[in-house]
């Protein structure tokens, strides 16, 4: 399995920073989970092959990328983009974005191939097929409805938290496999941000530290996502300190392999 976060943000030479502002993650080049910089950071070949995508949560750092990624394609797509996601979050989709005020709602539009859009409902604990993978969506504890997903792809197997405070399903999932290859866990603002944390539902280092005490996997590599563009050097000097596991963070652009 390949695994790669799309870049965000460019210096003024035009090239990737370290700052993550949107999320995005695109797995072997044609499935995409989230979709903050789907249109953005994708290249026509990866354009032309991705139909699927997997939304842990509706907010806009997450789906930014996703109403002109369909609108880039409407023309060309021979077979409808499908989304994934909780009913609650689809419906946030079709109220919020997707509703004639703040962009055209394509589940209601064709092309000259027929539909462009079509929605995924799935539900958590249970698995479903994207493409040639295989996920389980796990509630997770955000300030809106959302998930952390197991991904496998039959020899290889990942888990990635998405948005997440403190938490006790997912733990309960990702411990229950037999094996893991990566763990991809958030963690947005420093120790001194706490109380901003806790109000936004995310972590800190000091409360990822406490939160990998339940992570019984522990061989498997852990790499931290979704920092805070403001806090990342502060975050990643914080995340130094933690000895439990060996931390590091994913880097934006790298290719992984699993």
């Amino acid at each position: 399995m390949r695994l790669k976060l799309l870049p965000t943000s460019f210096d003024s030479f035009g090239c990737a920073t370290l700052h993550q502002h949107l999320c995005c993650f695109l797995i072997d080049d044609v499935v995409a989970v989230d979709a903050g910089s789907l249109a953005t950071s994708t290249t026509p070949e990866q354009k032309r092959a991705i139909r699927n995508v997997v939304l842990t949560h509706a907010h806009i750092d997450h789906v930014a990328g996703l109403p002109l990624f369909i609108d880039d394609l409407f023309v060309s797509l021979q077979e409808p983009l499908e989304v994934y996601a909780l009913v609650e979050v689809i419906d946030i989709l079709e109220t919020h974005i997707f509703n004639w005020k703040v962009y055209p709602r394509f589940s209601e539009l064709k092309n000259q191939f027929g539909e462009v859009l079509k929605y995924r409902a799935f539900l958590t604990g249970k698995e479903f097929k994207v493409a040639h993978l295989t996920f389980k969506a796990i509630k997770v504890n955000h300030k809106v409805p959302s998930v952390g997903l197991i991904i496998r792809d039959g020899d290889s197997r990942i888990a990635i938290t998405g948005d997440t405070a403190s938490m006790s399903e997912f733990w309960d999932a990702v411990n229950s496999e037999s094996k893991l290859n990566a763990l991809l866990i958030e963690c947005a603002f420093p120790n001194d941000l706490q109380e901003l944390a806790n109000n936004s539902y995310h972590l800190t280092p000091k409360l990822l530290e406490e939160e990998l005490v339940k992570f019984r996997h522990t061989e498997c590599p852990v790499y931290v996502i979704n920092i805070k563009p403001m806090y990342y050097e502060k975050v990643l000097a914080e995340l130094n300190q933690i000895n439990s596991f060996k931390v590091r963070t994913l880097q934006i652009g790298k290719t992984y392999e699993f």
